[in-house]
């Protein structure tokens, strides 16, 4: 049977039509369903409970193999129209969302009583609730308000990210995608628009003796989302040709609310393709920034954009190993990326790594000297 049920399944692409094919059969086997919040009954669904060894009380679509998965992960299964889907861990937030309760000692309670906590919630109200049944699991338990949350089919993402790319960017390569059952990305290289977009930053990175790297960063485009909850959809500006690509600039994001629709996410992409030329410039300014103490500025940093700190100790710790008597912010802000390296050797969720990448862009906009301490900085 396919793996595709399981909750840990993901998928990777090397060509844009096979990522546009996948997404295009993911939307038809995906079914959003309305239904009455007070009609949704949980039950827990771990091996030793009664509802684990009755498939037949399941709907008919729902494997074996989905069961024993769910059993595994959050072992809570949801009854919709007088038949059992199994909850998949992607909507634990969204359910918690319409039972309007919340904390950290609700995954310890036992199924049992988790199962009757949010059954007693869930009765309280008249509002509706929009579910994402897709590979046999019940994916998210959104707001049935289509102001709180909006469809913005995948597929229907991926045609006007290919259409406004050909237009601006004509020429730009696929270079990779990924999907798994909480977000889906991919990312283009603009080779042809290289010089239109490093110029001005490649002159000063040579300047400063550092022409090994300015030929090898390419500029490119990242695009991501969720439909399941956890991300808006969302259009980056990266450098490519390191070993993590580094994402510049802000991010221009359509958030799944407010009726908006694909129409909407294609005017946002052609903000944020305008505003690429914007963000290589505030780049290209770090280099111009230096700093007395960049070890203790990098830490500084570190701090302040909540970087996972162990990873962030150890790139600290390489960057004071082979930082020179002179450094700018732009060395620190390269010394960065080295964490997101070290998150990804650790297999770091591919959603945890989009997370930190973001945070760390926000480097670009700091005021760099307040962060060049003379003094130790504690993490």
């Amino acid at each position: 049977m396919s793996t595709q049920c399981l909750d840990e399944f993901h998928e990777t692409f090397s060509s844009f039509d096979d990522m546009k094919r996948y997404h295009d059969l993911m939307t038809q086997d995906s079914n959003w369903m309305r239904v009455p919040v007070k009609s949704l009954f949980v039950a827990p669904l771990e091996e030793s409970s009664p509802l684990y060894g009755d498939k037949s009380r399941f709907a008919n679509q729902v494997s074996q193999e989905a069961i024993e998965d769910t059993a595994k992960n959050l072992a809570l299964a949801l009854k919709v129209e007088g038949a059992y889907y199994p909850l998949r861990e992607t909507a634990w937030k969204s359910l918690l969302d319409r039972a309007k309760i919340g904390g950290t000692a609700l995954p310890k309670l036992s199924r049992d009583v988790l199962a009757d906590v949010l059954n007693a919630c869930l009765a309280l109200f008249d509002s509706s609730a929009l579910l994402l049944i897709r590979d046999q699991k019940v994916a998210a338990v959104h707001s049935g308000d289509t102001r709180d949350y909006s469809i913005l089919h995948m597929n229907e993402l991926l045609t006007q990210l290919k259409k406004g790319l050909d237009e601006r960017f004509p020429g730009a390569l696929f270079e990779n995608g990924y999907t798994d059952h909480s977000m889906t990305s991919a990312s283009f290289l603009l080779l042809h628009q290289q010089n239109d977009l490093l110029a001005t930053y490649h002159a000063t990175l040579v300047a400063q003796g550092k022409a090994a790297l300015a030929n090898k960063l390419t500029p490119g485009i990242r695009f991501t989302t969720s439909d399941v909850g956890l991300s808006s959809a969302k259009i980056s500006a990266l450098l490519l040709g390191l070993q993590m690509p580094i994402r510049i600039g802000e991010v221009i994001a359509v958030e799944h609310r407010w009726e908006k629709t694909p129409a909407d996410f294609a005017d946002a992409m052609l903000k944020a393709f305008a505003k690429f030329g914007d963000a290589v410039a505030k780049l290209e300014k770090l280099a111009h920034i230096p700093l007395a103490n960049p070890v203790n500025a990098m830490m500084a940093v570190c701090k302040k954009l909540s970087l996972p700190k162990k990873a962030a100790m150890e790139a600290i710790s390489m960057f004071e190993m082979t930082c020179g008597p002179s450094a700018t912010a732009h060395d620190v802000f390269m010394a960065l990326q080295e964490i997101l390296f070290l998150l990804k050797t650790e297999h770091t969720p591919q959603a945890k790594l989009l997370s930190v990448e973001e945070s760390i862009a926000r480097a670009l906009t700091l005021r760099w000297p307040e962060y060049d301490l003379a003094k130790a900085v504690s993490y």
